[in-house]
Formats: C-alpha cells, structure tokens, sequence
C-alpha cells in the first residue's frame, strides 16, 4: 500500500467537490437529482404512450382531456455517495514508470474530492472478483491495504461478482483499459443503475507512446511472459492507431450509455495534481 502517494492524491483533492449533475436542480430532501429517467416524486415531463411502457405511469387525466395516451416521467434522485472501481491488476504498476504513484494518487483524489462534497465514499478493488477496501468510508490512512498485483483483469472481476454498488450513486473507475473486452458490454454494466458514471483511464507516459526505434524486450506485466521485438517507425504508428480505435471504442459506448471518458498520463497527474477534462463536463468543482 503506498500511503504518501494516497495521501499526496487527498491532498490534491481537498481542492475540489463533485459537482451536481449538470443542468439538474436540488431534489427532495437535499439529495440531487439525476438526468436519466427514475421514480423520484420529482416529475419531470410527458411523452407519448408506447407498447410495453409501464401502464402505471399513464397519466389518465391526460387522456381524458386529450384522448391521447401519455406516460409521466420523472427525475431520478442521486444518491449523494461515491463508489470508486479501481483496477488493481499488475499492469497498473508497470515497472520503470510512475504509474503505480498515480494510481494511488487518482483514489487518494476521488476519496478527497467526495469528502469536500460531503459524500460518503467507498473503493471497490478488482482482485478475486469485486470486493470492497475495509474502512475505505474513512480518511486513506485508516483503509485496509491492497496492492497492484492480480492477474485478474476488471472484466474478469466483474464476472466473477460485481461490486455492491450504492443506487443511484456515483461511480468512478480507475483503470487503463488495456485489457481484453468489449467495451460496450464492460460500460453498460458498470453504468446500469448508477446516476453519473465517470471512467478515469490511467495510462504511463510508456503506454501512451511506444518506445523509440530499436530492439526491445517486452515482458507481460501479468504474465512475466518475454517477446523480443524491433520496433520501426510502421510498428510505432500502428501501436498508436490501435491505441488510438481502442480509446475511440471505449468513447462510443461512453456517449451510448451516459457515462463520461477521460484519459490522464500518470506523470502529468502527479505534476499538477488536477483532472482538467472532468472540470470542463462539470463533474468536479474547486471547493474553496
């Protein structure tokens, strides 16, 4: 557990809050409302009747009035929680780089950043399937330990059993999303049920550019598996369009479900210590 990098993140954090979801008004009792569509009291609009709508959400003085079939929608409400999925496969601590520093500082951040809100707060690790971090509702220094190890990719986590989100919450993950899968299944089942989602993929400067001309020795960070290699500048551009499809994947099935995509480089977090993208889709705020 690298404790000065969380508490390093927690100290960048303490500069923001989770914004309200934009473009939404306080619910009932405090709690914020949601953009998609749920059971709240708080009504939100009609739209025509169609087949396989719940009958229940008719509204029958419309009908009478019109004699046109309509639904009631309403606003759902957001729990005011934050659950964080971290990836703590091996490959999030890949050797020569600072990207296992980062990725304890982007979950110290998260932790702060929900504190500033005023939300509660819990880490989800994707070891022997999803299991929570203990006291991970506490400040970092008190949390249970855990360290960047499985094989287990977060795919393989979530198969095996997916965390016990909070409803209507908002859920964050932190991986590199290099692993195999399709994205549109991986996102739509982390999104479902949740109020904002927001996936932070956490790259090494090492991952975003492939290495310079020249013979090379990979190791599989999972696997300890070798492969030698000459990479040319065709090999160097290929690697950086397959980078650049596979990020374009994960973008689609971002927008198809509502879920919000950023890319940080681990050495540029830990210089600025600020996710600026998430500042301008309004998810985070400065707290002062």
């Amino acid at each position: 557990m690298d404790y000065e990098n969380l508490m390093l993140g927690y100290s960048f954090g303490s500069h923001f809050a989770f914004s309200e979801p934009p473009q939404t008004p306080l619910g009932v009792m405090g709690n914020l409302l949601g953009r998609t569509i749920g059971n709240s009291l708080e009504f939100m609009e009609h739209r025509d009747y169609n087949i396989g709508d719940d009958l229940r959400r008719i509204d029958w003085n419309s009908y009478a009035r019109s004699d046109k079939l309509a639904v009631k929608l309403f606003r759902e409400e957001v729990n005011p929680h934050v659950d964080l999925l971290l990836d703590v496969s091996k490959s999030m601590s890949l050797s020569k780089t600072q990207k296992s520093a980062a990725t304890f500082a982007l979950t110290g951040f998260f932790a702060a950043a929900a504190a500033e809100s005023k939300f509660s707060f819990r880490v989800f690790v994707t070891d022997n399937g999803c299991r929570v971090v203990e006291r991970s509702h506490l400040t970092p220094l008190e949390w249970d330990t855990f360290k960047l190890e499985t094989l287990n990719s977060p795919a393989d986590a979530i198969q095996k059993s997916l965390p016990a989100w909070r409803p209507h919450g908002i859920r964050v993950v932190v991986s590199d999303l290099l692993f195999p899968v399709e994205p549109m299944s991986f996102v739509s089942q982390i999104v479902s049920d949740s109020a904002v989602t927001i996936f932070v993929q956490l790259l090494a400067q090492a991952d975003a550019e492939p290495p310079e001309q020249g013979h090379v020795r990979l190791i599989d960070s999972e696997t300890n598996e070798q492969l030698e290699l000459y990479i040319d500048t065709i090999s160097r551009e290929k690697y950086k369009r397959n980078l650049i499809r596979h990020q374009e994947n994960y973008s689609l099935a971002a927008r198809k479900y509502g879920a919000f995509l950023t890319t940080v480089i681990d050495e540029q977090f830990l210089k600025n210590g600020r996710i600026d993208d998430l500042m301008k889709m309004e998810l985070i705020k400065f707290s002062g």
